[in-house]
């Protein structure tokens, strides 16, 4: 599962893939510094993957992780192929989510691709160039359905009425994702597509640093644009965090955040934000080797998050022991929780829920 970054070019979008990765894209003052998306492993910070290595004290850990994409920026004109459009609607089309960047301060020295601040503007413009570019796939589709339904088949019609919603809202100017639609529409009919502004949106205010607790004018904008699109709404100093990253112990790293009002790095917000965003939820294993944090899709069961580990546990599959997080943490051992008889035995209809602590049973 993949979030990309989007925006105009020069919004802070490669210095943000930098602070949330450890690979480094370029980052310069000017437009298309980025061209070939660059894609970063990160780990999803998790308090309790910290709490189950204080208890079981493993060999190794490790964290669940999720893929950042830093897309080229788009400019006006991309769906008709102007600055780098063709190449970055193709990327952002590959992804599962967008994390929409936004330039929320001022600063003379960065230049801006339209001279001057205006994020709610800026906004509009990524949104327009992707309408458009989805107004373009569903007018193909739609001449394709439409000879098949003009021939009196049921299901060319049905698909015909949910293409012209569709293509109505985007005319309008509505993103896919705000098009009211049946779920077997959405579903059957408009998911297939992969429409770009179907994908969910995170976005990100970046602010300079004494904004980064409360926001500023240029926020306050933002958040009434979007608030009827069901999105969140994220403040971010990604100058401030790439400044926090470079600092080399942990200790100094938290007095610089403590020095701005911040208890945590604004970069493990938006990570979680992000794996959120994706419909991602986390389960662990715990032994002495290895204590690990799977990623699997909300309302996954049992057999689907044992297959995550290999397939042939799904395939094999007998049955799951879970144990609640919480439980894990109040009797602080597996033996414990089993004499307390809170360890739950689960068969193939089981739905994992967040944290879970589980062992599979299997045969091949």
């Amino acid at each position: 599962m993949k979030a990309g970054i989007v925006g105009l070019p020069n919004v802070g979008k490669s210095t943000l893939f930098n602070c949330l990765s450890n690979a480094k894209a370029q980052s310069a003052n000017f437009p298309f510094c980025t061209i070939e998306p660059n894609i970063g492993v990160v780990n999803v910070p998790d308090p309790r993957l910290e709490k189950l290595e204080e208890l079981v004290n493993p060999e190794r850990v490790l964290p669940a992780t999720v893929d950042i994409v830093d897309i080229a920026g788009l400019v006006k004109g991309a769906s008709k192929g102007e600055g780098l459009g063709n190449q970055f609607l193709g990327n952002i089309r590959e992804t599962d989510a967008i994390i929409h960047v936004i330039r929320c301060f001022d600063n003379d020295n960065i230049i801006h691709v339209d001279t001057t601040i205006d994020p709610v503007r800026d906004k509009e413009t990524i949104d327009i160039e992707l309408q458009l570019k989805d107004l373009d796939t569903v007018d193909k589709k739609l001449e394709k359905v439409k000879r098949a339904s003009r021939t009196g088949n049921k299901e060319a019609q049905a698909e015909e009425v949910a293409l012209l919603k569709v293509k109505t809202g985007l005319e309008a100017l509505v993103s896919v994702r705000a098009i009211e639609l049946t779920g077997k529409e959405r579903e059957e009919y408009i998911a297939p597509l992969q429409l770009i502004t179907d994908k969910p949106v995170l976005y990100v205010c970046n602010v300079d640093e004494k904004s980064a607790v409360n926001g500023n004018d240029y926020v306050t904008a933002v958040k009434e644009a979007v608030k009827d699109e069901n999105a969140e709404v994220i403040i971010l100093a990604v100058g401030t965090e790439a400044d926090i990253t470079e600092l080399e112990s942990y200790e100094e790293r938290q007095m610089f955040l403590e020095d701005i009002g911040l208890s945590e790095p604004g970069a493990s917000v938006l990570i979680r934000s992000a794996y959120k965003l994706l419909n991602l939820q986390t389960y662990f294993t715990a032994g002495v080797k290895e204590v690990r944090a799977w990623t699997i899709n909300v309302g996954n069961t049992a057999p689907q998050a044992a297959g995550v580990i290999h397939t042939d546990f799904e395939k094999g599959f007998i049955r799951a022991e879970v144990i609640a997080y919480e439980d894990f943490v109040t009797y602080k051992t597996e033996a414990k929780v089993k004499e307390a008889g809170k360890m739950k035995v689960e068969g193939k209809e089981y739905v994992v829920k967040d944290g879970d602590v589980m062992h599979f049973r299997f045969n091949v």
